[in-house]
């Protein structure tokens, strides 16, 4: 057996319901792949303001920083909204990824063809579209420096610095390469080197970084090109290599192409060997919190994403995955993803779908 201790932040709103989904679904898949799971639960987001005072205490990111893997759900709500920055539950996320080092984001997007009528889109454009984004994480325009908010010649100016080192260019654009080469060996890196600097440099690196990548094919674009690419022909892209700032509006355009935002996983990763983050890219929901309503399935392709890029237990990933498959072509649905034909069913009832087809 191929013991690992897995940190699960179930958060707040429907966070915990579909938590316990994706922990029931690791534990079932673990023995037929020779896996053995140690979890433990951590308080993080709105739950541990509650309980401590904070977003994100100490002892849950020590517990994270030892564990080989963070699952999380989800955090956020309504009634914290108020509290200053420093102390809102999404300051939680920010710590998380600090603390584990973490900066580069993976958000696959595929549209499945059980709901290929979900998406906003017609299905002559968005069928087969499966592509992934791989978004910088901690360096660009939301880290830059000088920022802030100063007064001067007798009004206020507002400052953000977008800035990116070689060396945060080159090892991002190495995690999208050696995704291509897991995937369709496509590469399309996303800048705005016809206006901006940095991504001149951007555009260099990723350039030179490519050459060591005989395998896989790259391309560039402007941002603003890529987002109407996104919209009119998203089939053509496999990965899209991008900064934080591009990277963040590109991937919740990519989100949209499949229907519902309540099917998508994603991944946050560091250098080897450091434990992941892994999670939905939906929010708390609170509005359907604790109604047995949530759609589970982003947070089990989250764990199967956790075991793939975290693990390195692709199979057993795989297996997941083709549980959910399965689920979809029996029918069932949570009610963001159902339609006329299907059966609606809760968070509870999808998990023992998903069980069974395991």
């Amino acid at each position: 057996m191929t013991s690992y201790r897995i940190a699960l932040i179930p958060g707040d709103g429907i966070g915990p319901e579909i938590m316990a989904v994706a922990q029931q679904v690791l534990m079932a898949i673990a023995p037929r792949f020779g896996l053995q799971f140690a979890f433990e639960t951590l308080l993080a987001g709105g739950a541990a303001i509650e309980a401590t005072g904070e977003p994100l205490p100490a002892a849950t990111l020590t517990a994270c920083q030892q564990s080989d893997g963070v699952l999380l759900a989800a955090v956020g709500g309504e009634q914290w909204d108020t509290l200053p920055n420093a102390l809102r539950p999404e300051r939680a996320l920010l710590g998380l990824r600090a603390g584990l080092g973490l900066f580069a984001n993976l958000r696959p997007a595929a549209v499945l063809p059980q709901l290929i009528e979900a998406s906003p889109l017609k299905a002559a454009v968005v069928s087969g579209v499966d592509l992934l984004v791989v978004r910088e994480l901690t360096g660009g325009i939301y880290f830059g420096q000088p920022k802030g908010i100063f007064t001067g010649e007798g009004q206020r100016r507002g400052v953000n610095t977008m800035a990116y080192t070689e060396t945060e260019i080159d090892r991002i654009a190495h995690v999208a390469f050696q995704a291509a080469r897991q995937r369709r060996g496509q590469v399309c890196s996303v800048d705005k080197a016809n206006v901006l600097e940095v991504s001149q440099l951007w555009r260099e690196r990723v350039t030179a970084i490519a050459a060591e990548y005989s395998d896989v094919t790259l391309s560039h674009l402007y941002v603003d090109n890529a987002a109407m690419q996104l919209v009119r022909a998203p089939q053509q892209f496999d990965v899209i290599l991008t900064g934080n700032l591009f990277g963040d509006i590109l991937s919740d355009i990519a989100a949209v192409l499949t229907g519902s935002i309540g099917m998508l996983p994603s991944a946050s990763v560091g250098a080897p060997g450091t434990p992941g983050l892994f999670e939905p890219v939906h929010g708390s929901a609170p509005d359907i919190a604790g109604q047995d309503l949530a759609n589970p399935i982003a947070q089990v392709l989250s764990a199967a994403m956790l075991l793939h890029y975290g693990l390195g237990q692709a199979a057993a990933a795989t297996a997941i995955e083709q549980a959910v498959t399965k689920v979809l072509d029996q029918g069932l649905r949570t009610g963001d993803i159902w339609a006329e034909g299907t059966t609606k069913v809760g968070c509870r009832a999808m998990g023992e779908a998903i069980l069974a087809a395991l």
